[in-house]
């Protein structure tokens, strides 16, 4: 398959399925391989004849769907946005929930792949922010569509380049070495729950003080899906909660749900009534 001709196809296929071709733009390599194994399993050799298959039989669509799903995911990914979480929005977030009169700070990490999101949060949370708030719990609410994903995300398990943006001694601290793989310890996994979500589709638990969002849904989707999400996680987050995107994302235009906080960092607020 030429590279040329892979791209036309995505940048037909992609739009029906609420993406957009720019997010894909520099992943399209690994799509690409994914999508030229599946023609081979059908006995395809054309994308123009994957094409007619698909216009012929709607079921492709969803195989087609999870061919596009790009995991790049490592702990302390941008690691300037887990060191203002750690001691800005954590604390704060933190203070108003005791103030409030709850019980726990609540977190969804939607789309965490293999579980690196949520485990680094729980980390800063046991070492830098437990002391500070004895009497509150931390549960955090890690969701992703692919079921081998969460799989790898509950054994908790992870190879050194998936660490190589943690602080110097945390690895050896905080993780035990099973052969060429590094496991965390068990008292930093336990506030951790795993569930097989799509971020398209609504979340049937809230409300949540925090969401993570980072690097999916401002990135792959088009615009309308992107508000489709923003206004179902509006929906579940609690009043004065914070939104977590990508570094680099922005929130789509035409919809006023959340406010700037730590903008740099693609950290936003709910908006107030």
């Amino acid at each position: 398959m030429r590279d040329a001709d892979c791209i036309v196809f995505l940048q037909w296929a992609l739009p029906r399925m609420g993406m957009r071709w720019r997010g894909f733009r520099k992943v399209r390599g690994q799509v690409c391989k994914r999508l030229q194994r599946r023609m081979r399993a059908l006995g395809v050799a054309e994308l123009s004849s994957y094409r007619a298959n698909i216009e012929a039989h709607d079921s492709e669509w969803a195989v087609l769907d999870s061919l596009c799903r790009v995991t790049i995911s490592r702990f302390y990914r941008d690691k300037h946005v887990f060191e203002v979480l750690g001691r800005q929005v954590l604390p704060a977030l933190a203070s108003s929930v005791q103030i409030q009169g709850a019980k726990a700070l609540r977190i969804w990490s939607g789309g965490c792949s293999s579980g690196e999101e949520p485990y680094s949060l729980a980390i800063i949370w046991r070492l830098m922010l437990a002391h500070r708030f004895p009497e509150l719990a931390l549960y955090i609410l890690a969701t992703d569509v692919e079921r081998a994903v969460l799989r790898r995300a509950e054994q908790a398990c992870y190879s050194h380049s998936s660490l190589k943006d943690l602080p110097g001694d945390w690895v050896e601290a905080y993780f035990k070495r099973q052969d060429d793989l590094f496991c965390l310890q068990k008292e930093y996994r336990t506030c951790v729950t795993f569930r097989e979500h799509d971020v398209r589709t609504p979340m049937r638990e809230a409300p949540f003080n925090l969401i993570l969002c980072r690097n999916l849904a401002f990135t792959y989707f088009d615009q309308e899906m992107q508000r489709k999400v923003l206004q179902q996680i509006h929906a579940v987050m609690e009043e004065k909660g914070a939104l977590v995107i990508g570094a680099h994302e922005h929130l789509p235009g035409g919809i006023e749900l959340f406010e700037p906080w730590l903008p740099n960092e693609g950290i936003y607020r709910k908006q107030g009534r």
